[in-house]
């Protein structure tokens, strides 16, 4: 597989951990999300780990010419600028699929952010699906999978442990995290 040759022999990373196999609904979360190298990084890890992985993005990456890419690479455009109930939109997604997993940045933008979007947070209790925390570690050039984890009825508690399994060392640039 190409993604694969590129992902691991090229570029050098390598997967730690698998993509839940037994799982066919699940939201992703990957961070830190501090360069435009993210993306690409995380599609050739997706591809390489053969795992069907949606993601959301905003509109004006979905504009021509190159909009059909992101299309084809498992995109859905979002308007960021309108409050439209996009939690529920997606998971009426959710609801709809067999087989649905999202991947989103709680960081939201490559930006440093004092505080997580927590529209993913909502998205899985209302899905009722579990979270999967994926690391881009760009210090050791390792994507590192967690185990699912089931959100419980207390929110502070369960970003605690969102928190803990991120750092800013892993960073592409470490200051934006």
């Amino acid at each position: 597989m190409l993604s694969k040759f590129i992902f691991s022999k090229i570029l050098g990373w390598k997967l730690v951990n698998r993509f839940p196999e037994d799982l066919k609904k699940y939201v992703i979360i990957a961070a830190p999300h501090t360069s435009w190298q993210d993306v690409p990084i995380g599609m050739l890890a997706r591809n390489s780990a053969n795992v069907k992985i949606n993601f959301i993005g905003k509109d004006s990456l979905f504009k021509p010419p190159f909009g059909f890419i992101f299309r084809w690479l498992g995109g859905a455009p979002v308007d960021r600028s309108k409050s439209n109930n996009l939690v529920d939109s997606i998971v009426k997604i959710f609801d709809s699929k067999e087989e649905f997993r999202l991947a989103l940045s709680p960081e939201g933008t490559r930006a440093k952010v004092e505080k997580w979007k927590t529209g993913f947070y909502y998205i899985a209790k209302g899905a009722n699906v579990p979270v999967v925390m994926t690391a881009l570690d760009f210090s050791k050039k390792e994507i590192v999978i967690s185990e699912p984890y089931y959100l419980t009825d207390n929110m502070e508690r369960d970003f605690e442990h969102f928190h803990a399994f991120f750092n800013a060392e892993m960073a592409k640039i470490p200051a934006q995290y």
